[in-house]
């Protein structure tokens, strides 16, 4: 058996792999179209998964957190990335189109309400579709909170999480000259969206090695660099949606908000030495979240993959599929 930290891997605690049952491109207008898949049981417990980035898309490892005996699983990829199209694109593209476009998804698959599942990025859509959406959001499962905030920007590209990790924060803000460090989201976004692909995707490797790099409390040093088409996709939609503030109304909106789903029963599990995502923000969401429960995981760090953070989900969404309020979803 592997061992990390003492701990098993990750997929120990999943579920075997699976097909989708459906697989679709919704058109959800806008010159958008996206990927939409179900796996698990068609008259299960309904949960959507919203995947980080933004920009990251799902993958087949999201489907293995729950009982395919017991869920209906829905996982899509949000626009401009993964198999929705067109990639990389930006245009149309904001917070507000992906709630309208889960909303779409969940009238057009029939399902009242639904646990909403996310991680980082996806954690934040969640929290503001359920915002917007309460009565939809049956239960809310996150993991590593981000509450776009100015104060989460600054940490992770104005050098506090460099001051951790002081030779990969070299590598990412060399790459800008010394009069533009001051702003690195802005001055990224200068060339990720430079017209020039060259350009474009050495600067969106660079953006998406850095964050990747930060993920797991198991890396200690630069990962390998990430495929031109996912690298481009990823940087540019992450940066366009934090040069903008999550087109958010507010700093802090989301916090500020919570009661708006006071009621809305939730969990959070969050790793101790998240270095993306570090977890005042959580235990700031969980203090005014009266039906939110915080679950920190003692030796885990951002990454859905981390052992700690894998088996806490599952034992999460395992919880959930005896729960009677939960069962009569289906």
């Amino acid at each position: 058996m592997d061992k990390v930290s003492g701990q098993k891997r990750a997929v120990a605690y999943l579920y075997p792999p699976i097909d989708p049952f459906d697989q679709r491109m919704m058109d959800v207008g806008d010159g958008h179209s996206i990927y939409v898949e179900q796996c698990g049981n068609p008259k299960g417990i309904p949960v959507v998964v919203l995947h980080g980035g933004p920009g990251g898309g799902c993958s087949p490892s999201m489907r293995r957190y729950f009982d395919p005996a017991h869920y209906r699983i829905v996982l899509f990829d949000q626009r401009g990335c993964g198999r929705s199209r067109p990639h990389a694109s930006v245009e149309d593209n904001t917070t507000w189109h992906l709630v309208s476009d889960i909303e779409a998804i969940r009238t057009a698959l029939g399902i009242d309400r639904w646990i909403v599942f996310g991680g980082s990025w996806g954690a934040t859509l969640a929290l503001i579709y359920a915002q917007a959406h309460p009565v939809r959001a049956a239960f809310l499962a996150l993991r590593g909170v981000f509450l776009m905030t100015k104060k989460e920007l600054a940490w992770f590209y104005g050098g506090g999480a460099g001051s951790f990790w002081p030779d990969l924060w070299a590598r990412f803000s060399g790459l800008i000259p010394d009069e533009e460090r001051g702003d690195m989201i802005a001055a990224y976004h200068k060339r990720l969206f430079s017209g020039d692909r060259a350009t474009e995707t050495r600067f969106a490797r660079a953006w998406a090695g850095w964050e990747n790099a930060l993920a797991s409390i198991e890396n200690n040093g630069p990962l390998g660099e990430s495929p031109a088409e996912y690298a481009r996709a990823f940087a540019r939609l992450e940066n366009h949606y934090f040069i903008n503030q999550g087109f958010l109304e507010r700093d802090g909106q989301i916090l500020e908000d919570m009661e708006k789903i006071a009621d809305v029963p939730g969990t959070v599990v969050q790793g101790r030495y998240d270095m993306i995502c570090p977890p005042a923000s959580a235990v700031a969401l969980t203090d005014r979240w009266p039906a939110g429960d915080l679950r920190i995981v003692p030796l885990a760090g951002h990454a859905l993959s981390e052992p700690g953070i894998s088996a806490e989900l599952v034992r999460v969404t395992d919880m959930l599929r005896q729960r009677a309020d939960m069962k009569a979803l289906a």
